[in-house]
């Protein structure tokens, strides 16, 4: 299988970006499409995380109230919304995914993927 990570780029703060996940040949046994982002001096950050199953999200402290996870089953995609962005926002952003399901608490847990795909880069800057 194979994902694919899309939609970065160089945005204002207080601005929005729609990243895209296309996650091609997964079966329904990856329950888990999560994205992490690393940015440069910095560990990578679970950022928020779906349930394919069944729709379930979750957010870190960072991402709540600013961006929004989604899914569409029917195109393989995942979908990150993210607005009111701000500078400390700025990195590279994975999607990636694991065999399993997992509890709720530790879904933005980085160590618990293990496939991922390429980043796209996203910069906060004016």
């Amino acid at each position: 299988f194979q994902l694919q990570a899309s939609g970065g780029g160089l945005v204002q703060p207080g601005g929005s970006l729609r990243l895209a996940c296309k996650a091609s040949g997964l079966t329904s046994d990856y329950y888990h499409i999560v994205w992490i982002r690393q940015a440069p001096g910095k560990e990578r950050e679970g950022v928020s995380v779906i349930n394919r199953r069944d729709g379930t999200t979750r957010y870190a402290d960072s991402a709540k109230g600013r961006f929004t996870i989604s899914r569409d089953n029917a195109r393989n995609m995942v979908y990150l919304q993210m607005n009111d962005l701000k500078p400390e926002d700025t990195a590279v952003y994975y999607c990636a995914t694991r065999f399993g399901r997992l509890v709720l608490s530790a879904t933005l847990s980085v160590a618990q993927y293990h496939y991922w795909g390429q980043g796209t880069q996203v910069t906060v800057s004016s």
